[in-house]
């Protein structure tokens, strides 16, 4: 609506006419034309970079749904009048990241650069926070977010690594390239509107479906239970390459994130395995009451401890 936002220019011919050329101001940047020193406009900025990079017709756009009215509409408006083609095939908006549930913005004084977030955060678990909402919904950046997220990017890659143990005791076999059951439903996730949320939901419930099945394995899993590792394995690590995520081998994943927290809990990594190995021979003697009290004595130190078949691992919390 005309004026509904802010008070339409006199020097308009219309109200729905916009600027292509500003005048120019002191101290801003400015070049000679036809219509005197001045700069382009915001809007005709963004189509002279698109068409420069990507030509006269591209694929997808994306921007906050905040630019909708009036850069995208502008952006059309002046690129199809100039070209004489449809513009794009496809606009993604997505919704505002807020911060503590505030909106962020630099007016604001509220926001937060990656680099400084991939200080505090593995890479991947920033990546699930963001796709874990569609991208057309707001999302609320937390601390507790944050860490919900890299606990859940463990759980994946534990996933993972606990696959590669029990087909480690099967031996060498045939490679799947990821075209099984799980595949085709996040296919189908993401061919709904790019419901990345959806297809983490995927992830999180292959976790827990495939732990309890490999809880229920006794020995070494036979020829079924193998070929659904492989092919659910496989599938995973699909779906990783989509969404930016498992780029790494698990047990390089784990040495990584213990080192780190290490360091920044200060945390003796000597003491640590000295009083798991002595816990370890209690629980051989059945002296249940000097495990449990090592294990509350490694939980004080932030250290999670959890003992499988092939042993007992640790890692901090």
């Amino acid at each position: 609506l005309a004026g509904a936002r802010v008070e339409v220019d006199e020097r308009k011919r219309n109200p729905f006419d916009f600027v292509l050329w500003k005048g120019a101001k002191p101290d801003e940047p400015a070049w000679n034309s036809p219509w005197g020193k001045g700069r382009p406009g915001w809007h005709i900025e963004c189509s002279a970079m698109s068409t420069h990079f990507l030509g006269r017709h591209f694929d997808i756009h994306g921007g906050g749904k905040d630019l909708i009215f009036p850069h995208h509409e502008n952006e059309i408006a002046q690129s199809e009048s100039a070209f004489g083609e449809q513009f794009v095939n496809v606009w993604i908006h997505n919704g505002f990241v807020r911060i503590n549930q505030e909106k962020m913005s630099k007016s604001l004084g509220n926001f937060l650069m990656i680099k400084d977030i991939l200080k505090e955060y593995h890479a991947e678990a920033v990546r699930l926070f963001l796709l874990s909402n569609h991208y057309r919904s707001p999302v609320d950046f937390t601390h507790q977010a944050m860490v919900n997220a890299e606990a859940g990017l463990e759980k994946l890659y534990a996933l993972l690594h606990r696959i590669d143990g029990d087909l480690g005791r099967c031996g060498p076999g045939g490679d799947d390239q990821g075209s099984g059951a799980l595949w085709a439903s996040f296919c189908q996730a993401m061919d709904d509107d790019f419901n990345t949320a959806r297809g983490i939901g995927l992830l999180f419930e292959t976790v827990r479906q495939l732990n309890r099945l490999m809880d229920d394995i006794v020995g070494k899993p036979g020829q079924r239970d193998r070929e659904r590792l492989v092919s659910i394995r496989a599938d995973l690590m699909r779906m990783g390459s989509v969404l930016g995520t498992l780029s790494e081998a698990p047990s390089r994943f784990f040495e990584k994130r213990k080192a780190d927290l290490v360091q920044q809990k200060g945390i003796d990594i000597a003491l640590v395995e000295d009083l798991i190995a002595k816990r370890v021979r209690a629980r051989q003697k059945k002296d249940w009451d000097t495990a449990d009290r090592i294990r509350a004595e490694l939980s004080a130190m932030h250290i999670l401890i959890e003992d499988r078949a092939e042993g007992t691992t640790w890692k901090a919390k």
